[in-house]
């Protein structure tokens, strides 16, 4: 099941991604983190767009970006949109919130995905799969207890419902990834993978220069100062790595977008390391059992899933 190790690849990949991300905001100027992090995203993959148009890459090649035509530039532009908007959610939370509460409330976005499934493509949960839904709810309500341990209350903190639209946004956009995706014999557009990551990244890269201009650039002197940090360049070295394993899995014909989802929520164990060794965040005790019954809700959604 190489669909499969791709995703647990991915779910390593991202968990460091989510440390530098930290890293990078963590008394930083938001916008243009991102921002940066759009553009070195993009200039991993300009040569793989040039190389394709040149020759350099044959189609045959995993690095060959195919030819898009405009209505397909349509669909992939919206998907820049959808993670875009997750993305500065995610790091407007992240900026201000332990890494130890983020890891577990974005460990949730697998039910979402589920639900979702159910929703838009009519699958069916079964015994394991709703264990695995109840398991992940009662989770996110005892990590609101823990965080208010912290003087974080979930009811009225404006940065957990940040984290908690970018984790809805995101899911979305996992849901939207199985459609771009999967082969037009099972209803999906059937996609070239490297296509999608590669334009979605220079999409994002072309907003986010835009939002940066009108939104950060002319209260830079007034607002939080930006500081270059190299793990900004480590956000986006990871994040492509991470994705690119991830579309590479969701590409195989009997890849199935909730295990999948599942699989890279495991992200959550590397970030929570770091967050418990690294920056030494507080009562991991009782966040370390919350994180327990997401990594159980998780194995519920998998075992459910692979029967």
């Amino acid at each position: 099941m190489l669909w499969l190790l791709l995703a647990f690849l991915s779910a390593t990949l991202l968990g460091f991604y989510d440390v530098f991300k930290k890293l990078s905001l963590k008394g930083n100027a938001i916008l243009p983190v991102l921002f940066l992090n759009t553009v070195f995203s993009s200039l991993i993959f300009i040569p793989f767009i040039l190389g394709s148009r040149l020759g350099w890459f044959s189609p045959t090649n995993m690095f060959y970006v195919s030819a898009t035509s405009l209505s397909t530039h349509a669909y992939i532009f919206f998907k820049s949109m959808l993670v875009l908007s997750s993305w500065i959610f995610g790091y407007i939370g992240m900026k201000h919130l332990p890494l130890t509460i983020v890891g577990p409330i974005n460990a949730t976005r697998p039910v979402l995905v589920l639900i979702g499934a159910m929703l838009v493509y009519g699958e069916q949960l079964n015994l394991l799969q709703w264990m695995g839904v109840v398991l992940a709810i009662c989770s996110f309500f005892l990590l609101s207890k823990s965080g208010k341990k912290e003087g974080i209350d979930f009811k009225h903190n404006k940065w957990i419902y940040a984290i908690a639209l970018a984790a809805v946004l995101g899911a979305c956009s996992g849901l939207y990834d199985k459609y771009l995706l999967s082969p037009t014999e099972q209803g999906g557009l059937g996609l070239d993978k490297m296509a999608v990551q590669s334009w979605y990244n220079l999409y994002q890269c072309g907003m986010m220069a835009i939002v940066s201009l009108v939104l950060w650039y002319p209260k830079r002197k007034t607002t939080q100062p930006f500081q270059w940090r190299w793990s900004i360049v480590m956000i986006s070295l990871f994040l492509c790595a991470a994705d690119f394993a991830y579309y590479y899995a969701l590409s195989q014909p009997q890849a199935m977008i909730s295990i999948v989802s599942m699989v890279r929520r495991g992200s959550v164990l590397v970030s929570f390391l770091f967050g418990a060794l690294v920056f030494q965040e507080k009562n991991l005790k009782r966040k370390a059992f919350d994180l327990f019954l997401v990594l159980l809700g998780m194995l519920c959604l998998y075992f459910g899933s692979k029967g």
